[in-house]
């Protein structure tokens, strides 16, 4: 008797553990992470707003624990920041993408127990007609040249500033160097 009891114990515990075991791999099966080109246009793709949207990776750039990658969406810039987690996956945090523009900014972001890291990063479509830009930022302008009518992803390391505080102005520069826009 007691070794019935004991045995119906053991076998409920086997199909519990078993249970949790399934219910986890499931889990870890259906989520998605950005570890991969396939897997971030799949992840994309699962997000709301982007689900019909023609993907295109431009290019895919990893920045301590973060990856980024600058995209294009039905043709409009686009970034998508990854962040590692425990496991080694890239899980998503935060995704923009800039409608009806052929040139779009987005200022990054990161930081380890080392350094902190504030970059620009430029995405263009083949629409784009800038061919120059010159960022001011605090007292210090930075000048950067892109190839018009290309889709590109373009890095602009930012320099430090006292009391982390920013203060930008652009001006942007056709292919004869006329001014397009400035602010």
């Amino acid at each position: 008797m007691v070794l019935k009891k004991n045995s119906k114990v053991y076998i409920s515990i086997i199909v519990i553990l078993i249970a949790i075991f399934v219910i986890f791999s499931l889990d870890n099966s259906i989520k998605q992470y950005g570890n991969d080109k396939e897997s971030i246009e799949k992840v994309i793709s699962s997000i709301e707003g982007y689900e019909n949207d023609s993907i295109e990776i431009l290019e895919i750039k990893d920045i301590y624990d973060m990856r980024v990658v600058g995209f294009l969406s039905n043709n409009n810039p686009a970034y998508i920041q990854f962040f590692k987690n425990q496991k080694g996956n890239y899980e998503w945090r935060h995704i923009e993408k800039s409608v009806n523009q052929s040139f779009a900014s987005y200022l990054i972001q990161e930081s380890n127990n080392e350094a902190k890291l504030l970059k620009f990063m430029i995405v263009t479509n083949q629409a784009n007609v800038i061919s120059k830009m010159q960022l001011g930022i605090n007292e210090q302008v930075i000048q950067q040249e892109f190839n018009i009518n290309q889709k590109s992803v373009t890095w602009i390391n930012l320099p430090e500033s006292k009391g982390d505080t920013y203060t930008f102005k652009y001006k942007y520069y056709d292919k004869d160097g006329k001014l397009i826009a400035d602010n």
